[in-house]
């Protein structure tokens, strides 16, 4: 049978499949869905709830390929497009999460600022934690925060915007976007540390790297990013 290289959902357009082997499957993550626990239900856009439902109905993308379980193993936010890793089983969920935490997962973004960086690459490592005054936001705690380091290379400047590219060596939660507003260069589209953009928030995760934990095996999964650098008024040429 025949495996289609996308997944179908009811009322969005089929998402990519990237990549894919016998212990996971990496999407082009699009735009709008979150990534909460399946037990919350409070938005139709839970993404790990509607592959859940999808599977669970024998939809023909997951029946023909015998899925029965797919979960995911790291998070992007919900306006943050590209790769999305996710395991095909309880012991791939285990060892996968395992490369994230250890920090044996590569991973690079692209991102569209406001303002031109001072200079073509730097590293920030302020320390980040729960802003106490808005749920679900994050701010620069130097003595209580959890340690968070990402670097950054700038790829082409215009007169009043740049794209960058960041590599996040942790994983906190709004790493990225929180270390580009303290460096005074806000995402453009990041309503939260930034300001609204009717495009949407300019923040593409566009690789993971890693060695496969059963087969030992360099795996690089690539998200294309022609599209998401033409949005934004450059030539994807990176």
């Amino acid at each position: 049978m025949a495996k289609p290289n996308f997944i179908e959902l009811p009322g969005v357009e089929p998402i990519p499949i990237l990549y894919e082997d016998r212990s996971v499957l990496a999407i082009d993550k699009p735009r709008g869905w979150m990534l909460v626990p399946f037990s919350w239900q409070k938005t139709q856009r839970n993404l790990q709830a509607a592959l859940v439902s999808s599977i669970a109905a024998g939809d023909f993308w997951a029946r023909s390929r015998g899925l029965k379980f797919l979960r995911f193993v790291h998070r992007l936010d919900a306006d943050t497009t590209g790769v999305m890793l996710f395991a095909k089983s309880q012991g791939a969920v285990e060892s996968y999460s395992e490369l994230f935490e250890s920090r044996r997962m590569e991973k690079t973004y692209l991102a569209v600022v406001a303002g031109v960086p001072k200079q073509t690459e730097w590293i920030c490592r302020l320390k980040l934690g729960p802003d106490p005054r808005r749920i679900g936001r994050v701010r620069v705690e130097p003595k209580e925060g959890k340690e968070a380091e990402t670097s950054f290379r700038v790829l082409e400047a215009r007169e009043q915007t740049a794209l960058v590219e960041a590599r996040p060596f942790t994983g906190r939660t709004h790493q990225i976007r929180v270390h580009l507003r303290e460096s005074g260069l806000p995402i453009i589209g990041d309503d939260m540390y930034g300001t609204l953009d009717r495009r949407g928030m300019a923040l593409r995760a566009v690789k993971l790297v890693y060695h496969d934990p059963f087969t030992r095996k360099r795996v690089e999964i690539r998200a294309r990013v022609e599209a998401f650098c033409h949005e934004y008024g450059y030539d994807g040429k990176y």
